[in-house]
């Protein structure tokens, strides 16, 4: 089988390198990165690390509001698409690259296969739930990471095929992990190696744009007692810079360059505890055994929160500093995402489904 496959961003590399891995073993895979994500720090690197092979396509669409970005992705997609030719358009995720490539594909002869399918946070202000809701409208076959995505779906009705597979972001950091956390001397801050800290991220829209959240994230983060780092994303920090916090948040916390995959795992698996916004960190977060506190008011990972190992505090500054310093002994961790075959099942269900 020829099988396009349609990468934007950073969580979109992590998750497409395991699956990538199994198709070229027996297919024929054509890599399009749009350019979503530009900033070498932000994609590049991510290749380089993960052994990714070079994509066919590099489309260099870059930042712009969210139309004028989807419809020059459907642009560039639609010219690759007709090029190319292949059986099936596999897409991750639920950014505008996601949206994109499904839209495209949806009008064109090839079959879609859209990896984590399923996932609702019901806020539809956000535009990921935008971009996931549409995907699956489109989906011919629609892969999901947990039970509850598959039911999500069949309660939706629809049309396409409904496989449970896994989480294939598991997959990938079980192939890392190893690499991330074998040298104990090594660590991305030095200085914090022997030292109880704080991880936190922050980069979605409604956060960094908004000057109220972003004030009462940096209030929480800094009231805590241990040293918080932050990897800064560049939307970050042009909206610290832009809203007149960038010199108190130099100032309470510890900014620095963003990391590649394998150092953030590193430092992630070393936190007492990770603020975050990002959905990929929830995720990673729980397989590396750190208790999350997630920045928003709700999350498409419901299970994380139902099993303890993740609150919501939304941007409340004393809500966050009161989970991030919170000490009580966490439940049971449940194996909620499979048992890190996801990539293998992703692939065996294209092949069942969507083979001649």
């Amino acid at each position: 089988m020829r099988i396009l496959s349609v990468v934007g961003a950073r969580p979109q590399f992590i998750k497409a390198f395991p699956v990538s891995r199994r198709l070229r073993a027996a297919h024929e895979e054509v890599l399009v990165h749009t350019g979503q994500h530009y900033d070498e720090t932000l994609s590049g690197v991510f290749f380089e690390e993960l052994d990714i092979p070079e994509p066919a396509y590099n489309l260099g669409v870059g930042s712009d509001g969210h139309a004028n970005q989807t419809a020059e992705m459907m642009r560039r997609l639609d010219t690759v698409i007709e090029a190319e030719s292949p059986d099936v358009v596999l897409v991750y995720g639920d950014t505008n690259s996601t949206l994109a490539a499904a839209l495209v594909a949806a009008k064109r002869e090839p079959a879609l296969a859209h990896v984590e399918a399923g996932l609702r946070s019901d806020e539809w202000s956000m535009p990921e739930e935008v971009n996931r809701v549409l995907t699956d409208d489109c989906s011919d076959l629609l892969l999901a990471p947990a039970a509850n995505a598959a039911a999500n779906l069949r309660e939706e009705s629809v049309h396409g095929e409904v496989v449970v597979t896994g989480d294939v972001m598991y997959d990938a950091v079980l192939a890392v992990r190893d690499r991330a956390l074998g040298d104990s001397t090594a660590h991305p801050v030095p200085a914090l190696r022997d030292t109880e800290y704080v991880l936190a991220t922050v980069h979605r829209a409604s956060n960094t744009d908004d000057p109220a959240r972003l004030a009462g994230i940096l209030d929480g983060l800094a009231a805590v007692d241990q040293p918080v780092v932050v990897p800064l994303h560049p939307r970050t920090e042009d909206a610290l810079r832009r809203h007149g916090l960038y010199e108190h948040a130099s100032e309470v916390l510890r900014l620095i360059e963003p990391v590649g995959y394998v150092d953030f795992l590193r430092l992630l698996a070393d936190a007492w505890r990770v603020a975050t916004d990002s959905g990929g960190v929830q995720k990673e977060a729980f397989y590396l055994d750190t208790p999350c506190v997630t920045l928003r008011e709700e999350t498409e990972w419901i299970e994380t929160v139902e099993s303890g190992w993740n609150v919501l505090v939304g941007s409340d500054p004393e809500r966050i500093t009161a989970a991030l310093t919170d000490g009580s002994d966490l439940p049971p961790k449940p194996s909620l995402y499979g048992g890190g075959d996801a990539a293998e099942r992703t692939v065996a269900a294209i092949e069942t489904t969507l083979g001649d």
